[in-house]
């Protein structure tokens, strides 16, 4: 077990990218320092005069630094190997930050297990992918297009992963979307939905998902449909602006909207304060007349009450 530990880590270490070596090395530097601190004071089993133990530990604590405390070389030197006391933290640090230059690390530690997870979320690699969500950047979203494509998620984690992937708008293979929109776990499905973006050899399995069981996977279908112009999505987006208006609704509809969507969409700007921008900017963008009369209308009769 030791010897597979200690070979995963030297694997992570010479898998990461050269320019990242040097701050390997700076973080590995800090980390001898501390241990042979511990070393020159450890215990003196065979006399009465050792260090108490409550010194030594506290001591530890005391030289171990925070990762708030860590500048950004030595905080992206110590993600990969990241143990999993330390790994959410120095993460956290990380996507607070913003540190872009961190994204190869937090891609190597997701890597680290790759294998694991089939029935659990690996809480190293929801840490790292949660902290790529909050980079959020176009390397970000390639990093995690990289970790699905390769297979380093599984179970938990691949249903993280590929929500993460549909939040940073992540570029996937047709093949590897194929199989998503297949998943057996909805959420899966729902999220590669929105992964989709105007690739013609998923329509057909995209207009299946229409009528799939699970309400959110149509939903995310319909959305998703909608925004290709694809007028198979109107009666399920016109349900949705009847029962469960939202932004993400009133924008998909606006390139199939009929009449009958263009008048929910004026009852929605009417009465719903919250989405009646939305719904105005869509109606104004939709090439129809009715759709110009009932904006102007409410445009109108908003600069009469103010």
């Amino acid at each position: 077990m030791l010897y597979d530990c200690r070979h995963r880590s030297f694997a992570t270490y010479n898998a990461l990218p050269a320019a990242l070596h040097r701050t390997c090395e700076i973080g590995l530097a800090h980390c001898s320092a501390y241990y042979d601190n511990m070393l020159e004071q450890q215990l003196d089993l065979f006399s009465g005069a050792g260090i108490p133990v409550e010194q030594l530990l506290s001591q530890g604590l005391a030289l171990r630094p925070a990762a708030t405390d860590l500048d950004d070389e030595v905080l992206i030197a110590a993600i990969p190997l990241a143990n999993l006391g330390d790994c959410a933290a120095l993460a956290a640090e990380a996507a607070r930050r913003r540190l872009a230059a961190a994204i190869p690390s937090l891609e190597a530690l997701c890597r680290r297990f790759s294998g694991f997870g089939i029935d659990h979320m690996v809480p190293e690699q929801s840490a790292a992918l949660r902290a790529l969500a909050e980079i959020g950047s176009r390397d970000a979203a390639q990093a995690v297009s990289r970790l699905i494509l390769r297979g380093a998620v599984h179970g938990p984690g691949l249903g993280l992963a590929v929500a993460v992937a549909a939040q940073l708008h992540a570029t996937l293979p047709v093949d590897v979307l194929r199989s998503l929109l297949r998943h057996a776990d909805p959420d899966i499905r729902a999220n590669a939905c929105r992964c989709v973006c105007r690739q013609p050899e998923l329509i057909a399995v995209m207009i299946d998902l229409l009528d799939d069981l699970n309400q959110a996977v149509a939903k995310s279908t319909a959305c998703a449909l909608g925004q290709m112009g694809r007028i198979e999505a109107r009666p399920m987006l016109a349900s949705l602006l009847r029962e469960e208006p939202s932004e993400v609704v009133i924008d998909a509809v606006s390139s199939v909207a009929d009449e009958e969507c263009i008048v929910l969409l004026g009852r929605i700007a009417r009465s719903t304060p919250a989405l009646s921008d939305a719904a105005l900017n869509t109606l104004e963008n939709i090439d129809h007349h009715r759709a110009s009369a009932i904006a102007i209308a409410i445009r109108g009769r908003s600069s009469a009450m103010t």
